[in-house]
């Protein structure tokens, strides 16, 4: 990639929330990007292309891969947005449920990354960033997540193992582990209760995952890292 070709990114998940806010951080700092969610309508922007369709359909992936490639030429970042969240006492799920989230979070993951990762290793570069939870690794006991720890648990140890698996081949793998974020998931009569949730009194913002997103994307020196923006709800009980 020359000093001025603009770096191609693809985010999942994109359509409203942090993975809209990702595509707007991702442009405003001159990526070219292509946004993927089951409902996203077209641009008629230049420097993003959206496709719509269900990530977890392989494809779906494979489409967004042609489309960047197509479109934009390479893929340099992959932001593993796309996720949904059921929260309910672990006995409560059902069939459906377990079945509706693994195929968002894990194969949702599995499939795009797969196919970003071969690009990838043809460049000789190249960057998957996981968004996961902190509730991996630090439960809520007013909030039953099973399901979340089962899924994104996976993805945060698959952040390691593909971090070793590629550290030299010239690709990086991060991921980032969000507390509780006010989107639009969240009715704002619940967001002073949701606040308590993290040490330093406040929901996080959309902002606050962009910006650690850019962050891991620019640091060169930096793979296998979970980087939690959660108020401080990893570091222990409060």
């Amino acid at each position: 990639m020359t000093a001025i070709e603009k770096k191609v990114a693809i985010v999942t998940g994109a359509s409203q929330g942090i993975g809209a806010g990702l595509v707007e951080g991702l442009l405003e700092h001159g990526y070219k990007v292509v946004a993927n969610s089951r409902s996203i309508r077209p641009s008629n922007r230049t420097d993003v292309i959206n496709v719509a369709g269900d990530i977890a359909n392989r494809q779906v992936a494979e489409s967004v891969i042609e489309t960047a490639l197509r479109q934009f030429g390479r893929i340099d970042t992959l932001v593993n947005n796309a996720g949904i969240f059921v929260s309910k006492p672990f006995t409560d799920y059902t069939d459906a449920d377990f079945r509706n989230v693994m195929s968002v979070n894990v194969e949702g993951f599995f499939h795009i990354s797969q196919l970003a990762a071969a690009q990838m290793l043809k460049q000789g570069s190249g960057h998957i960033v996981n968004i996961t939870t902190t509730l991996v690794d630090q439960p809520l006991a007013g909030v039953p997540a099973v399901m979340a720890a089962l899924t994104k648990g996976g993805l945060d140890a698959v952040t390691r193992s593909l971090a070793i698996e590629y550290a030299d081949k010239g690709i990086r793998v991060n991921a980032v582990s969000p507390g509780i974020i006010k989107t639009p998931m969240h009715a704002p009569a619940t967001h002073a209760a949701l606040a308590k949730l993290h040490p330093l009194g406040r929901m996080g913002e959309i902002k606050d995952i962009v910006d650690a997103v850019l962050y891991l994307d620019q640091a060169d020196f930096v793979t296998g890292e979970v980087l939690r923006v959660d108020g401080g709800q990893h570091a222990g009980r409060w």
